[in-house]
């Protein structure tokens, strides 16, 4: 992943306050940045987001759960017109971009070649790419003919 879009998937997940879940993932984070850069987690905590998000950017593995919660949150600040469009093509259930189906039931290759194939003349295909990747990283089960696609 680019530099550019690590710092815009950071910034993300330092805004993202959905649930008490991702608060203690910034905990976490804040934690092993303080480690890292050994700084104080109260002097993390006071840095403006730019700054907290470049550090987590530059991180090269900040762990699963944080680099998912980023990768998430990155998705639905600047990827959402994208998220929808393939839920589209594909006849996926989704509130812009959130998939509101109860039991989503893994689509086929054809009908994710087709859907890859619909809105490639929209988006940028590196975007597309990481979109797929990570649906394939996050539910490996439901979106486990993705690999596939995206070697073709």
């Amino acid at each position: 992943m680019p530099v550019e879009k690590r710092v815009l998937a950071a910034e993300a997940f330092w805004r993202d306050g959905s649930s008490t879940e991702v608060d203690v993932q910034h905990l976490e984070a804040v934690a092993a940045l303080a480690k890292r850069l050994n700084f104080r987690a109260r002097s993390i905590q006071a840095l403006p987001i730019e700054r907290r998000a470049r550090h987590l950017a530059q991180w090269a593995d900040p762990g699963d759960t944080i680099a998912s919660r980023a990768l998430i949150a990155y998705h639905f600040s600047h990827q959402r017109p994208l998220m929808s469009a393939f839920l589209d093509a594909i006849g996926v259930a989704h509130d812009n971009g959130l998939i509101s189906e109860e039991e989503m039931r893994p689509p086929d290759r054809e009908r994710l070649a087709s859907a890859v194939a619909a809105i490639k003349s929209s988006f940028d295909p590196a975007d597309i790419d990481l979109y797929l990747r990570t649906l394939a990283a996050l539910d490996g089960d439901t979106w486990a003919g993705i690999d596939a696609v995206v070697k073709s």
